[in-house]
């Protein structure tokens, strides 16, 4: 940071540079008799003490930042400040310029002189503490909406964790459920079952080790199809399944237990309060009009409101979809399609950039 106030400051004072030789040239500038050396001189007398000494503003304008100081007390500092730099260039200039350059000047002269430089020097003094004072303004400002974007992503990142926290024991809960409610029917699938079970609490142990919480979209499926043999299991023949899954989709990233929340809130609505069989429809296509991966998973259930779907208490759905609001912001989308006696169809729509 400071290098480049350096260099920056540094190119600011080459017009300045310019102007002073020009100034010196008076009429020459129109009749062709440019004094080279006079006018390099004269320039290089005026500005060579101004440039270091004039670069003080810029720690100074550190303190007073720092310090906290109101801006009337400021001002006086600063006023102060520029008395003493102002005094302390023309004290330099006026030693180069007709000490060592012209001891002989006319008194005259030399009186004009400071009053024309001494106000230069003190408007030069005014220009660059503004001008400093507006870069450590943007820098702070910078800095505050890096730390805000920052507290954003670390708010967001906390409330995916509690998410998660809460998925995992939701699902734990209503997987144990139904092998307990298959134990009392059949033992020798209830020992399956928990043998699928193990399978799929490794799922979630190995995401929750990793602390990546996204995955491909085929070890999501994997993990669905686990869960959908432990519920064959005990839905047996009522439980058919459909598969539309694009290849070029598979590999995919998407936050882990996506899928699987969609496809348990279908079995708990459109299988598990009927005896009748039903289908249950799951695919994954790439959406490259959407630049996006397109799920979805729907059921030949009975259906419900859409609105009161989405007003009730159920945990799985709700969290998928807070989940990929915080990971995606608008692109990533979920949509419930559903209507009493129409089944119920729940589509996801993951950002492809994201993943």
């Amino acid at each position: 940071m400071r290098r480049r106030i350096w260099i920056l400051y540094l190119a600011a004072w080459l017009p300045v540079f310019l102007f002073y030789f020009l100034a010196t040239q008076g009429e020459g500038l129109f009749n062709g008799n440019i004094r080279v050396r006079e006018g390099l001189f004269s320039a290089a007398c005026c500005l060579v003490p101004a440039v270091p000494l004039l670069f003080l503003i810029w720690p100074l304008t550190g303190y007073l930042k720092r310090t906290g100081r109101s801006i009337a007390a400021s001002a006086a500092i600063h006023i102060g400040s520029a008395l003493f730099l102002t005094a302390l260039c023309m004290g330099l200039a006026y030693f180069f310029i007709f000490y060592l350059g012209n001891p002989d000047v006319q008194k005259s002269d030399v009186e004009q002189w400071a009053m024309w430089q001494s106000w230069s020097y003190f408007m030069m003094y005014a220009v660059i503490a503004g001008i400093f004072h507006g870069i450590r303004a943007i820098e702070t400002n910078r800095l505050q909406l890096i730390a805000i974007a920052q507290a954003d992503v670390l708010l967001a990142k906390s409330e995916l964790t509690a998410l998660r926290n809460k998925l995992n024991p939701h699902f734990l809960f209503n997987t144990l459920h139904s092998i307990i409610a298959l134990t009392r029917k059949e033992s020798g699938a209830a020992e399956n079952a928990l043998l699928k079970f193990s399978d799929m609490l490794r799922y979630i142990l190995d995401t929750e080790k990793s602390g990546d919480a996204m995955v491909t979209l085929d070890e999501e499926l994997k993990f669905v199809r686990d869960y959908l043999a432990l519920e064959a299991l005990r839905l047996g023949s009522r439980l058919h399944v459909e598969w539309d899954i694009d290849d070029a989709a598979r590999y995919h990233l998407l936050p882990a237990l996506s899928v699987q929340p969609l496809v348990e809130n279908s079995i708990k609505h459109a299988f598990n309060p009927h005896s009748r069989p039903g289908k249950l429809a799951i695919s994954a296509h790439v959406n490259s009009a959407d630049n996006a991966i397109a799920i979805a998973v729907s059921d030949d259930g009975p259906g419900c409101d859409a609105l009161a779907m989405k007003e009730s208490g159920g945990l799985g759905v709700k969290t998928v979809a807070r989940r990929l609001q915080l990971e995606y912001g608008q692109r990533g989308k979920l949509e419930i399609r559903t209507a009493p006696g129409a089944g119920c169809a729940i589509h996801l729509s993951i950002p492809l950039e994201a993943a």
